[in-house]
Parts: structure tokens; C-alpha cells; sequence
């Protein structure tokens, strides 16, 4: 992890819109994971590089396989991104895994 200043400091640098319903002041501490979800699934490409480049890559694509849930637009754009399969992400076998009521 290529964490340098501190988490929070990643927080100042993004949007606070991303993170209405966490205290996000200075000298708290915000989650890697909420960090990267949020900004992966709502950010810009600029702001993805600025996770990616605050975290490392490895850390962000090992922290994006292990969550229960992404969007699907999202899982996409990660799974092109990181050259990975679906299948390797958690929320794609999770999805599966839950019986789909009738399409009509």
C-alpha cells in the first residue's frame, strides 16, 4: 500500500458529495474500502487515477475483487480495466448465486 500522508488525506483531494453519509473531517479516518468503492462507482476517470495512484494497483484491484457488490456498468469497466475475468470478482459469483425471480 502506498498510503503516504495518511488516509485522510486521499478525502481532501475528492469530492465531498461521494461521501454524504460519513464523517469525513480532518483527522478522521475514512475505510480503504468505502474510499475506493465510492469513487470507482461515482468518481471520474481523474479521480480513479488519484485512488489508484494513492493506494497502488494492486491494493485497489485486490480490495475491488472482494466486494459484495458493484454495479454492473462498474464491474464491467473494472474487469476490462484489470484485464481480470468477471468470475474473479466476489459481487459477479455472489450475483449468481441468488435466484432470480420470473423475467417477464
Amino acid at each position: 500500500m502506498m498510503v503516504r500522508e495518511g488516509e485522510e488525506s486521499i478525502t481532501s483531494l475528492l469530492r465531498k458529495a461521494y461521501f454524504w453519509d460519513v464523517d469525513i473531517t480532518p483527522g478522521k479516518t475514512v475505510s480503504k474500502r468505502l474510499v475506493i468503492e465510492r469513487i470507482f462507482c461515482l468518481g471520474t476517470l481523474t479521480e480513479i487515477a488519484l485512488v489508484l495512484q494513492f493506494y497502488g494497483k494492486e491494493e485497489v484491484e485486490k480490495t475491488l475483487c472482494n466486494l459484495n457488490y458493484i454495479d454492473p456498468k462498474t464491474l464491467n469497466f473494472v474487469s476490462k480495466y484489470f484485464g481480470r475475468s468477471k468470475k474473479t470478482f466476489n459481487c459477479y459469483t455472489r450475483k449468481q448465486l441468488i435466484p432470480q425471480l420470473w423475467n417477464c
